[in-house]
């Protein structure tokens, strides 16, 4: 699977573009604030139907316009998909696929799988558990089909719950939404722990190349001590403490995954530069698990590459890059910096005030 051509209309300072992407390498040459990352955020949005760089729209259309236009086609297994998605100042978001309209942006991700890599990846180990939970649940979307459906519905009941929990006196006027809720933070913590038990030897295999001199483990936290009670007991037993937080303590939604060297966070112990490292290859085993168990292609967005690497860590990035055999886009300032990394299965693109040229 690979995006095979890209229109852009109004997004950022792009007026208007029209490209044909090479399947394997793709690099985005530019100086800083010339647009470059604007490309790699339009491919973003035809993936996840959001931006990686705001969450206000008006942001991201170019000035004085009303909406910002994509249309993009992918060819997978042979077969040419076209999709195209508008989002406009009022809000509106008009997406068709395949010639259809569609209602959920989620089904972008089915046709998309997308592994984003900036400066700021290493906040995905530094940062809060939601970050490393959005990791997690990103594999086990595409590993599991009922993990969706699943996830959605607890969403819903927690929702529900943390509403009511604001209004009850007692526990009893949450039963029924916690039957459900238990049953079901059952299984979608079985389906993250079976998908995390699958891709740690990859990652370990992954991190033992690129951080050599430091042994880390690895553990997936379902959000409540297992061992200790169920989670019904949690949510009787929490019942006060939850009332007056005004939400749920415990479940799913504090789910985490902990990455330790001799017992500390790995964020207390590696710079930023091998924090940075550490995530490459989460990411990067991440994309072979999806080619190697599920039979699809991840495609690599790869922002400021040469950033707090050195010419050897480097030269171990894009070694596995190449080995992942994805399609990757990459941005850089100077392409002379990694021009000799990736060989010649490649296409470059030189981007000037928001103008596009193809060498």
């Amino acid at each position: 699977m690979s995006l095979t051509r890209l229109v852009i209309h109004q997004l950022r300072n792009i007026s208007s573009a029209d490209l044909t992407f090479n399947p394997k390498i793709n690099m985005i040459v530019g100086a800083n604030g010339s647009g470059k990352t604007s490309i790699l955020e339009a491919i973003y949005f035809l993936g996840l139907g959001r931006s990686f760089r705001s969450h206000l729209t008006n942001r991201v259309i170019s000035y004085d316009h009303k909406a910002f236009t994509l249309y993009a086609e992918i060819n997978k297994r042979n077969i040419n998909i076209p999709i195209g998605l508008q989002k406009s100042q009022n809000g509106e978001t008009l997406l068709k696929i395949n010639g259809s309209h569609a209602n959920k942006l989620a089904v972008l991700t089915q046709h998309l799988p997308l592994q984003l890599l900036t400066p700021e990846s290493y906040t995905l180990v530094s940062g809060a558990p939601k970050n490393r939970r959005a990791f997690l649940d990103w594999g086990v979307f595409y590993h599991d089909p009922l993990f969706y459906h699943n996830w959605t519905r607890i969403k819903r009941l927690l929702k529900q719950r943390n509403a009511a929990l604001k209004q009850c006196k007692t526990y009893n006027e949450l039963q029924v939404w916690d039957n459900e809720l238990c049953l079901l933070s059952d299984e979608i913590s079985a389906q993250r722990q079976a998908y995390f038990d699958l891709l740690i030897p990859l990652i370990n295999i992954t991190i033992a190349d690129f951080l050599p001199e430091f042994s880390i483990t690895s553990k997936f936290f379902c959000g409540w001590d297992k061992k200790n009670k169920s989670l019904q007991d949690y949510l009787t037993d929490n019942f006060y403490r939850d009332k007056q937080l005004g939400y749920t303590s415990a479940g799913p939604q504090k789910a985490d995954v902990r990455f330790k060297i001799n017992g500390l966070p790995v964020a207390d112990v590696l710079s930023r530069g091998q924090l940075k490292l550490f995530v490459y290859a989460l990411r990067l085993a991440q994309g072979l698990f999806l080619n190697s168990f599920n039979n699809k292609q991840c495609v690599f967005l790869i922002d400021d590459f040469s950033s707090e690497l050195d010419q050897v860590k480097q030269q171990l990035l894009a070694k596995h890059i190449l080995k992942s055999d994805a399609q990757v886009f990459i941005t850089v300032i100077e392409k002379d910096s990694i021009e000799t990394l990736f060989g010649q299965e490649r296409t470059v693109f030189h981007v000037e005030h928001g103008k596009i040229t193809v060498e």
